[in-house]
């Protein structure tokens, strides 16, 4: 049987790698000139299982109110004439009631803990060396008021099983020296010990060689332009560099934000909407002074990450469709903040900026299995949690595509 996975970034490679390991033929196809070039490239590099918070929340809307429209604001929402954007809009109110909330809480956690332990697995079995740093993340918080959001927030993914913990200012600077210059901008932190870091590039590319070395055919360069139909079943994919479709006998859509463009023409269409995220990367000056522990702050919604010799800072969210242009002012915010807080730490007259466009789904929950389609399935809307989530979701669709039920309590996609 052959499976032909669209996407070459983390869910797509994830997925490739389990679907050989069950004995398929797999192709990857992939526009770019390598594996992660897009969303998986230069994200803030958190393996975040404790903070998979949905975005959708009673107590996200007053946020949300008082950033508005402001260039730059953590969150930034630029109207278009297009009922995509609107319509996600919609359903993203409707997921901040409590129950719902309370429900995505625990369906992404479920995920959460279950591809933790399957990329642990991995880790042990290819020994894929990604700057990985096993320290945990310590997020940081501004007010009395939001570490007390944050306390709750952590006493709840504690209560559903994963260790997050309150800190006062004290146990957080035992954690990470790095922060003593920066005490007047706190008021607390929590720490999630069994999170980490590493680069999602590096990962992704290691991996679709070792899946190279299984025998796993990788396309790149190649667009996909539709998929052909026959019997109600996609018989192939319609590629632009090639006058005869790729016959594949079932498709795995993990196109990320992308997806939808692809599955609209065949009446599918699913709630996933680009909001495009921003990281600045800057060789490290003192390590000394940069922090060893990937750290969230709360207040900018921004995150700081050591990757090898290299600070990586990365957050913002922007709902401005598929633009993927820089925008200098938020691209400097994310400078500025790290200037702020780090001072020493690194080259900030050096910076790479990159920017990607994250698949989020209104209530964060991404989008696994099998459409109206029998032979067509999905691995996206992973939103910000695609590098977190992206080797359970990839063990989990190969199940489904073999018919087994996963080993994780989760709500995957069905006709």
């Amino acid at each position: 049987m052959h499976v032909v996975v669209l996407g070459a970034g983390i869910l797509g490679v994830s997925s490739a790698w389990y679907l050989r390991q069950e004995g398929y033929q797999v192709t990857v196809v992939d526009r770019q000139p390598g594996p992660a070039l897009e969303t998986s490239y230069a994200n803030g590099g958190q393996l975040s299982v404790g903070h998979v918070e949905p975005w959708a929340s009673l107590e996200t809307l007053p946020q949300l109110w008082r950033w508005g429209f402001r260039e730059e604001a953590p969150v930034l929402f630029r109207p278009r004439l297009d009922w995509a954007q609107w319509s996600w809009g919609l359903r993203f109110f409707r997921e901040c009631s409590p129950t719902r909330h309370h429900r995505n809480l625990q369906a992404l956690l479920n995920l959460g803990r279950y591809s933790r332990s399957t990329q642990q697995a991995l880790r042990r079995d290819t020994g894929i060396a990604f700057q990985a740093a096993d320290h945990g993340i310590l997020n940081l918080y501004a007010s009395r008021a939001d570490w007390e959001r944050g306390a709750r927030a952590a006493a709840e993914i504690t209560r559903l099983g994963y260790p997050r913990h309150r800190l006062t200012w004290e146990q957080a600077l035992a954690l990470e020296p790095a922060l003593e210059a920066t005490q007047a901008h706190w008021s607390g932190a929590t720490y999630t010990p069994g999170d980490g870091s590493g680069d999602a590039h590096l990962w992704t590319e290691a991996l679709s060689l070792k899946c190279q070395e299984n025998g796993v055919v990788f396309r790149f360069g190649q667009t996909v332009q539709g998929l052909e139909m026959q019997g109600g079943q996609v018989a192939g994919v319609c590629l632009k560099e090639d006058a005869l479709p790729l016959a594949a006998d079932a498709v795995v859509v993990a196109l990320g934000s992308y997806s939808p463009l692809l599955l609209r023409p065949l009446g599918i269409r699913i709630p996933v909407y680009p909001v495009k995220g921003y990281s600045a990367t800057v060789p490290l000056r003192q390590p000394g002074a940069a922090p060893s522990i990937s750290i969230t702050d709360d207040a900018s919604k921004m995150v700081f990450t050591r990757l090898g010799d290299t600070l990586r800072i990365a957050g913002t969210a922007e709902f401005a469709g598929y633009d993927t242009s820089l925008n200098p002012v938020r691209c400097n915010a994310l400078v500025s903040r790290a200037r702020t807080l780090f001072p020493d730490a690194a080259h900030y007259d050096r910076p790479t900026f990159w920017s990607g466009l994250r698949p989020a789904t209104p209530s964060n929950c991404p989008l696994i299995g099998r459409t109206r389609i029998p032979n067509l399935f999905l691995n996206t809307g992973h939103g910000t949690l695609g590098w977190t989530l992206g080797c359970g979701s990839g063990k989990a669709l190969a199940d489904l595509v073999s018919g087994r039920t996963p080993a994780v309590d989760f709500s995957f996609s069905g006709p």
